[in-house]
């Protein structure tokens, strides 16, 4: 898929992952909206974008990925804005073991209800020019992770209904792919703060951000969304859980029935 004139979502687009995709698919070519709940850092984010990449090819809407209301909303938007919607990435995500139920409705819920959503626009069976949505998991999606067992039961979550949807989709024709990114602990804030909300595990968590940080495994956020560029372009790529680490990156080899 090449980028010029492609429209993209991203939610979770103010900080982190999110923002260096909104940059980086915005530098290949695409239009970009950029949905998140942190209103004044988006539109400052916002505003820097435009200065780079002009007006016309941007816009933010405030969105909370929990609310079924605010997803309908900010896609019509798109629609209206842009035409269409050929690019999904449902990025947005926390990570508090003491909130637990939260975490679910962003990490899950948030994933699920952002990709029905797109399907009603994108689907090729109702009217869409089809295209590909890139969920984002964690490695935590692929190992347990035991300082944060519900983060990474949202994570293992995402990366099932990813693949399930790429099987629904190649059988029933709806013209989208669907691929997950499984990085690795990211610079972002969520990792500075990860600590302080691992609840009744915390006691767990120093010892892992340390194994991390000495094994120099920590990933910048724009090194992760160039690989969320090759799920985007690589049309060949469907079904994907692509693990993503400083010394290894690679698609995972799941059982076949």
């Amino acid at each position: 898929m090449a980028l010029n004139g492609k429209v993209a979502v991203v939610t979770g687009a103010a900080m982190g992952i999110g923002k260096a995709i909104a940059e980086t698919l915005l530098h290949n070519g695409a239009k970009v909206v950029l949905l998140d709940v942190n209103e004044p850092v988006a539109k400052s984010v916002m505003k820097d974008l435009n200065k780079q990449y002009g007006q016309d090819r941007t816009l933010f809407l405030r969105c909370d990925v929990t609310s079924d209301e605010h997803i309908k909303a900010a896609f019509q938007k798109t629609i209206e804005t842009f035409g269409g919607i050929d690019i999904v990435c449902n990025n947005a995500g926390t990570l508090d073991e003491n909130d637990w139920e939260k975490t679910v409705s962003i990490n899950l819920l948030g994933v699920i209800r952002g990709t029905y959503t797109a399907m009603e626009h994108m689907n090729k069976l109702t009217g869409g020019r089809g295209g590909v949505i890139i969920n984002t998991a964690s490695i935590a999606g692929i190992f347990p992770v035991e300082s944060f067992p519900v983060y990474t039961a949202t994570k293992h979550g995402v990366v099932g209904f990813t693949r399930a949807m790429a099987a629904a989709s190649t059988a029933s024709g709806y013209g989208i792919r669907f691929n997950a990114i499984c990085p690795g602990p990211v610079q972002t804030q969520l990792i500075s703060i990860s600590t302080s909300r691992m609840g009744q595990f915390s006691h767990l968590g120093e010892k892992l951000v340390s194994k991390y940080k000495e094994a120099a495994m920590i990933l910048t956020p724009s090194e992760v969304a160039e690989f969320i560029l090759e799920l985007v372009t690589d049309e060949t790529k469907n079904g994907e859980a692509l693990m993503i680490l400083q010394k290894e990156n690679k698609y995972i080899t799941f059982p076949s029935m």
